[in-house]
């Protein structure tokens, strides 16, 4: 008779949470967590913390443990699509310098994904050159259930992709629309699940650590020769 199969390791999960601060859905996803004893990292875009109220708010997540990572300055696409030369410097560069004290020692840095996808879009080599030379830490993610865009079905996914892996990278977003108000009961179905809750990254998240490039990196970048160029400087012909 075969022996039985091992049972699965319950998962580890490290929360994220990007698009933010809004002042309508971040104070109770900071309010939850702390009731629960759980650390995340906040991606944040640049443009939103020019409001007072929305610095206050990543000024709290900080001082409550929280990680403070750049999510770009406009949120305006994945970088891999862009053609503007300078694009880097503004995107991250500017987003960087407004997080400024709040800032994680890595320097963490998330893609503008398109929709959850990997691949890539997700940076051009203007970009990836931004981030090496400036000692960044790109943070992807594994388990993306859609909460943005379905508020009231995303909980069985995020449950449903978290359990299936040993370390995954929950991705949420802490905007306005309504589905942080399940965001308790999805992390109270992981706990009961056995799910514990860890804030670093697993290394196949991590294409890029401290600007050195890693496993993975090449497969986020857009070739250079993908005729994503800046059209003033067209690539001779052959």
């Amino acid at each position: 008779m075969r022996p039985p199969a091992p049972a699965t390791a319950a998962p580890a999960v490290t929360l994220t949470f990007d698009n933010g601060p809004d002042p309508d859905a971040t104070p109770g996803v900071l309010d939850v967590l702390r009731r629960r004893g759980i650390s995340a990292t906040f991606f944040v875009v640049g443009a939103r913390l020019a409001e007072a109220a929305r610095r206050a708010l990543a000024e709290r997540a900080h001082a409550e443990g929280h990680w403070i990572g750049n999510h770009s300055f406009t949120h305006a696409g994945p970088l891999g699509e862009r053609r503007d030369r300078g694009h880097a410097a503004a995107e991250i560069g500017r987003t960087q310098d407004v997080i400024g004290t709040l800032a994680h020692p890595d320097r963490l840095f998330r893609p503008v994904g398109g929709g959850g996808r990997l691949g890539p879009h997700l940076l051009s080599a203007e970009a990836r050159d931004h981030l090496a030379a400036g000692g960044y830490t790109v943070a992807l993610w594994s388990a993306v259930p859609g909460d943005w865009r379905d508020a009231e079905g995303w909980p069985d996914r995020a449950v449903e992709q978290c359990l299936a892996q040993p370390r995954p990278v929950l991705v949420l977003h802490d905007i306005a629309g309504g589905a942080m108000r399940h965001l308790d009961a999805v992390l109270g179905r992981l706990a009961d699940a056995g799910a514990t809750f860890r804030q670093d990254f697993p290394a196949a998240c991590v294409p890029m650590r401290r600007g050195v490039p890693g496993a993975g990196l090449a497969d986020i970048v857009t070739p250079d020769d993908a005729g994503l160029l800046d059209p003033a400087h067209p690539r001779p012909a052959a």
